[in-house]
């Protein structure tokens, strides 16, 4: 979760005014303090990019007519910040960097919707011209991936570094797989966060990972509601990885990882069944590099076995893959992990936070 104050998170179960702030950074150097009639931020770890936006305004002034104001606009930035307000009190987060990807509206009436996507956007489609080779330590690569096309880039590294084989990625290859594929090699994620900094980080453990915020019931709390679900479909309990690297003539590797918790529902060999993933790539080249990246990806891959949607009190300092202690009306509590959200920018108090896994008496 993005730091805040502990009177932001008092304030969040008390009566107060949501506000949000959208700055236009344009390719001229101007910035635009944009006063908006609505919009959201989309939050959600499984897609590429990991945060997308639409602002509306008034004002058509923005809708390009010239090949001056196209100049000013494509290319240009979002900057998003939400939070509280009571009184003389208020304190806002980022919530994202959006490239603006379209301006439409009524030209002569309005409104005008704003529509962008964070920044992975401009490493994916900045595509090989020319075959592309990584090699070396996981984050010395994905950071040269970054920089490539952002060379200003913030890149944080929160993850073990290791060496990975050499890969060669084709032309036309999608530099954002690439980066996604070498961060699975040590058992990591890569995004951008809602301050526009790129993070390499493993998703973290639900059970020995502190919550960062409590979801709870009854009076000063901020629980809603909630709906609780469970399937198998597209649940796996154990991961295979393994690499094969051609260009360095590297003996093959390989690592099983499997649900080892005999009171897990997905045990391994417990009566769900033995149901393996398999994951293969090039930059695997020791058995430690194909167990991180089994590891990282059984968590994702057994985790839908217990999902929920929750209702509560809008938060917009969370990230996905914060974990959220949650207690429920009847005073039973359980732990949660963000999957996805979205925050409404036009005064919306409330949210809804799909988790991807839980656990029971927490």
């Amino acid at each position: 979760m993005y730091t805040v104050t502990d009177r932001f998170l008092q304030t969040l179960a008390e009566s107060h005014t949501p506000v949000a702030e959208v700055a236009l950074y344009l390719t001229t150097g101007a910035v635009e303090q944009l006063e908006i009639t609505g919009g959201s931020v989309s939050v959600d770890r499984k897609n590429a990019c990991r945060r997308t936006c639409t602002v509306t305004l008034a004002d058509p002034a923005l809708i390009p007519r010239s090949l001056g104001d196209q100049l000013s606009v494509y290319g240009s930035q979002l900057r998003i910040a939400a939070g509280v307000e009571v009184g003389a009190y208020r304190e806002t987060v980022p919530v994202g960097v959006f490239r603006v990807d379209s301006v439409e509206g009524d030209v002569d009436e309005g409104p005008v919707t704003i529509s962008g996507k964070s920044l992975e956007c401009v490493i994916a489609d900045d595509k090989f011209t020319t075959p592309y080779r990584a090699s070396g330590t996981a984050v010395a690569a994905i950071t040269a991936l970054i920089q490539r096309s952002l060379p200003s880039a913030s890149v944080i590294n929160r993850a073990t570094d290791a060496a990975i084989g050499a890969r060669t990625w084709d032309i036309e290859g999608d530099p954002w797989a690439a980066i996604t594929e070498i961060g699975a090699a040590i058992g990591a994620e890569v995004y951008c966060d809602a301050n526009g900094s790129f993070v390499i980080a493993e998703l973290p453990d639900l059970l020995t990972t502190t919550p960062a915020w409590t979801v709870a019931a009854g009076d000063h709390g901020v629980y809603i509601s909630a709906s609780r679900g469970m399937t198998s479909d597209n649940v796996y309990n154990g991961v295979h990885a393994r690499g094969e690297n051609s260009e360095a003539n590297t003996t093959p590797v390989s690592a099983l990882v499997v649900d080892s918790d005999p009171a897990s529902p997905t045990y391994w060999s417990g009566p769900y069944g033995r149901r393996p993933y398999f994951y293969s790539s090039s930059t695997l080249t020791t058995v430690g590099a194909c167990t991180s990246a089994a590891t990282l990806l059984l968590r994702q891959q057994t985790a839908p076995n217990a999902t929920a949607s929750l209702r509560s009190l809008a938060n917009p300092a969370l990230e996905p893959g914060d974990v959220l202690r949650v207690v429920y009306p009847d005073g039973t509590a359980e732990l949660h992990q963000v999957a996805s959200f979205s925050i409404d920018l036009g005064g919306g108090g409330d949210f809804s936070i799909a988790t991807i896994s839980a656990k029971e008496g927490s």
